[in-house]
């Protein structure tokens, strides 16, 4: 079953699902754990390790010859490599901020974006948007320009995380390839950049490679933890309906939410408590137009 040719969602691919934002969701606690390492080598190391599972998967599925196949295509290549440097620059935002304490704002960033991909579709693709999401949408923006008039310039973090993850979803969207596949091509396409820069670091004795176990068992480990989400998410997007992604979606920046401000003990409080509830209304007026347009069942 997929999500496209059923009216109802699949309990595997709900279960998926949660279980990928509720990873997604904790995955500060990781990075933590790395913050005395810098943020390039951490991403280098993500993606070298990542390589080998997204390798097995395809493998298994019977997807290897299409990831060739795709390499031996420039223009494929290109899309690819564009679709790569945009979650590249994902990561090193998000893994910037966490380990410098402004886990709260990759927060504010993950909750953003789902209303700026609805903006980025009418703007970009001619998409219809009802007056409901016109007000979700204004509420965000109001919301972040109440913080860059308090704070003086924009949340950097936040914009810069929507705006990659935003133009990332964007650009895969047109990259003709399975989503296991189509991450392992990004990842082959990164990976000599990174397996260079690690080279050099270890040549230079600056790398946390090997310098203890702690540090080495947690870069190998940063492979596991962004493809093995990332797979599943891709499989249980196949399995659920949309909206109910749609909905789900905010699992993950809640969580990071509390995470930052329970156990970082990240500052809340200010114009941050009042911006932040109006991007929680904005997104409840959002999810009230995702459940409206769900079919009925029966």
């Amino acid at each position: 079953m997929s999500a496209t040719d059923s009216q109802t969602d699949s309990p595997r691919g709900l279960a998926l699902a949660i279980a990928t934002y509720v990873f997604w969701g904790f995955l500060p606690l990781y990075m933590r754990e790395m913050a005395h390492i810098p943020p390039f080598e951490i991403i280098a190391h993500r993606i070298l390790w990542s390589l080998p599972i997204a390798l097995a998967v395809v493998a298994s599925r019977g997807g290897l010859d299409k990831v060739v196949q795709t390499l031996r295509q420039p223009a494929l290549v290109r899309m690819a490599a564009l679709t790569a440097v945009l979650i590249s620059v994902n990561w090193l935002i998000y893994v910037w901020a966490v380990t410098n304490g402004r886990a709260i704002e990759t927060a504010l960033g993950y909750y953003i974006n789902p209303l700026f991909s609805v903006a980025l579709g009418a703007l970009l693709l001619g998409e219809t948007l009802t007056r409901p999401q016109i007000a979700a949408i204004a509420l965000a923006a109001a919301a972040v320009l109440l913080m860059t008039f308090s704070a003086g310039g924009l949340p950097g973090v936040a914009i810069g995380l929507t705006l990659s993850w935003g133009l990332y979803a964007f650009c895969k969207r047109r990259l003709p390839l399975p989503a296991n596949e189509g991450f392992t091509v990004e990842i082959l396409v990164l990976v000599l950049p990174a397996l260079g820069y690690v080279l050099w670091l270890a040549a230079t004795g600056r790398g946390h490679f090997g310098a203890n176990l702690h540090d080495t068992a947690f870069l190998v480990g940063a492979g596991a933890v962004t493809a093995i989400p990332l797979m599943m998410y891709a499989n249980a997007a196949k399995l659920i309906r949309l909206s109910t992604i749609g909905i789900l979606q905010y699992i993950a920046p809640t969580l990071i939410f509390l995470t930052a401000v329970l156990i970082f003990h990240e500052p809340f409080g200010g114009v941050r408590r009042i911006a932040f509830p109006m991007i929680w209304a904005a997104l409840a007026i959002y999810s009230a137009t995702l459940l409206r347009r769900r079919p009925a069942r029966g």
